[in-house]
């Protein structure tokens, strides 16, 4: 029970950090993490649906966060030439610019968990992980942060979506 209550008080905590950080730039943490997600992506562009799979999330909470970045000009809909039913999110340059700074905010705010060092912040990833294979929300060794495979990043590491 202790674990359980402080993961989710820490997750309380977090998002509340993130989310005073963000504020400035008009972002949810959900709309950071669809622009960041688009400006990692090799073109810049995904399927919606392919959108909510990394993300973890119901493609509605998609559709809704890409309908409010649309609004805004940050992100466009397409239809991908590829398969004409297939809806494409794709990032804009003004959208590419706003999760850039949005991003550098989040390095200096080291993402809500000021004080501790990379090494502190990949061991809680990597326990927390361990509860995600548990609980079949990831396999391990799927290159996601926390096992140590190539999707591994810090604060510090993210790369710039340029």
């Amino acid at each position: 029970m202790a674990a359980v209550t402080t993961v989710m008080r820490v997750q309380q905590l977090l998002l509340s950090r993130v989310e005073d950080t963000l504020k400035p730039y008009g972002l949810t943490f959900a709309a950071y993490e669809a622009l960041r997600l688009l400006a990692f992506s090799r073109r810049g562009s995904l399927p919606m649906g392919k959108m909510g799979e990394r993300l973890m999330v119901h493609p509605a909470s998609v559709t809704n966060a890409i309908t409010r970045l649309e609004h805004r000009g940050l992100v466009e809909r397409r239809l991908s030439p590829d398969d004409r039913r297939v809806v494409l999110a794709t990032i804009t340059p003004d959208g590419r610019a706003l999760v850039h700074e949005a991003t550098e905010a989040l390095n200096q705010a080291s993402f809500g968990l000021p004080g501790l060092t990379g090494d502190q912040a990949a061991e809680i990833t990597a326990g927390l992980r361990a509860v995600r294979v548990a609980a079949g929300d990831v396999t391990a060794g799927d290159g996601l942060p926390g096992d140590g495979g190539p999707g591994t990043q810090t604060a510090a590491s993210t790369p710039s979506p340029r």
